[in-house]
């Protein structure tokens, strides 16, 4: 699919020949960052910002296209950082590129990381290219269509999360194993260390004493809890009294940038007069996430993220979503139960209470990674590796998650966000 990206002027300091005619300082590396969405582009943060304070190093950022574009520049002019056109990212050399992403990097004439943006490589997808009939389907992240190019694999490293997803490239590209390299993944390392903080994130979301937290927790697309859907939404907010719990949702970004971010307000306005929290697009989602006392989620990155928190996740969206079945989330959607939209809501919470085994979702939490906690260590020597640097002495440690953001509904017909 063709997509057009609206691009910035051409930028000259620091990129130009003479550069040292006009920049303050000229570093010894430069280093691309490839926005291909904003979901790409939060993920590309845990990882850049382990350059912070390093001279020697320039950051520069690029919107790459996208069928999900929309909001990638609003979230890189919040960055303030040196936004490149992509027509002048692909003809000017880097030491290094990151991406989140795979579309249109063979066009880089820069080495690049690619890093998952969810939660390992779950979701089983199909990569057609402009002119050319759909593509054989693949794991998203790990099949052949997304990581070679012309007989040639395109990444300088796929990151992964776990040593079971190098089986897993294995089989669907077997070429791409020289290249890959287990790290391990952020979000869980800061899920992890935000946990014992669960009381904080309550209060951020305004859950009072005595009231339990359902989170739910829709990916994008016609299979998503949503896209099947707002029945359920609503039936939680009326049916679970306003006094023992409180509804909060949480939507990927894809959501919020497909559809744009005054609709969806607008969509759920009746919703959040009703009792619903609606979680902003624009703060950190893993504090939500430990808040929560039951998890209502689908076949989305989020879903299996609950399983390190140990309360019970209930399924919704559609069952038979496109799910690898040799991944993580599938053996989470094999035993949560599902949430029936044609029985009563607050007894199927009350039995999943009852009948959760914690256990199995900690076996499901351990195939996340098996690198816990040592994700920033990792990621920050590959980084250094890669760009021939000495890393500095500092030790980069893993904060807790920021507290969760809330949209604003001030007024009846008026929306605000934070």
């Amino acid at each position: 699919m063709s997509v057009t990206v609206s691009e910035p002027h051409w930028r000259h300091v620091p990129v130009r020949l003479d550069v040292e005619r006009w920049a303050t300082r000229r570093p010894r590396r430069r280093v691309l960052v490839v926005v291909h969405t904003v979901i790409a582009g939060q993920r590309l943060l845990d990882a850049i910002r382990l350059l912070e304070g390093d001279v020697r190093v320039q950051v520069f950022f690029t919107q790459a296209p996208d069928v999900f574009s929309n909001g990638v520049a609003e979230f890189l002019g919040r960055l303030r950082g040196l936004v490149l056109p992509w027509s002048q990212a692909v003809q000017t050399d880097f030491d290094l590129g990151l991406a989140a992403s795979h579309g249109s990097l063979h066009e880089l004439q820069t080495p690049v990381i690619v890093l998952p943006h969810g939660a390992g490589h779950n979701k089983i997808a199909s990569a057609a290219r402009s002119g050319r009939p759909a593509a054989q389907r693949g794991v998203y992240g790990l099949s052949r269509q997304r990581l070679v190019r012309d007989g040639a694999v395109v990444p300088e490293v796929v990151v992964l999360a776990h040593q079971e997803e190098l089986t897993r490239l294995g089989r669907e590209c077997p070429e791409a194993l020289p290249v890959a390299e287990v790290v391990g993944d952020p979000c869980f390392d800061r899920i992890a260390v935000s946990l014992p903080l669960k009381a904080l994130y309550r209060d951020a979301l305004g859950v009072r004493a005595g009231q339990r937290l359902v989170l739910v927790c829709s990916t994008w697309g016609p299979d998503s809890l949503l896209g099947q859907g707002w029945d359920l939404l609503e039936r939680l907010v009326g049916e679970l009294p306003r006094d023992e719990f409180r509804i909060a949702a949480l939507l990927h970004p894809h959501v919020w940038n497909a559809h744009g971010h005054w609709q969806v307000r607008s969509w759920l306005a009746g919703l959040a007069r009703a009792g619903l929290t609606l979680v902003s697009p624009h703060g950190d989602w893993t504090g939500a996430l430990v808040a929560a006392d039951y998890i209502v989620g689908d076949h989305g990155s989020v879903s299996l993220y609950g399983a390190m928190t140990g309360v019970p996740i209930l399924m919704a969206g559609r069952p038979d979503a496109d799910v690898d079945p040799g991944s993580p989330l599938a053996e989470l959607m094999s035993f949560a139960p599902r949430l029936r939209g044609d029985r009563p809501l607050r007894p199927q919470l009350r039995r999943s209470s009852a009948s959760w085994r914690s256990h199995r979702c900690e076996r499901v939490a351990a195939r996340i990674t098996s690198e816990p906690g040592r994700f920033e260590r990792r990621m920050r020597a590959l980084l250094y590796r890669k760009l021939r640097l000495r890393a500095p002495t500092t030790r980069a440690t893993t904060q807790p998650a920021r507290l969760p953001l809330t949209v604003r509904y001030d007024e009846p017909g008026s929306v605000a966000a934070p």
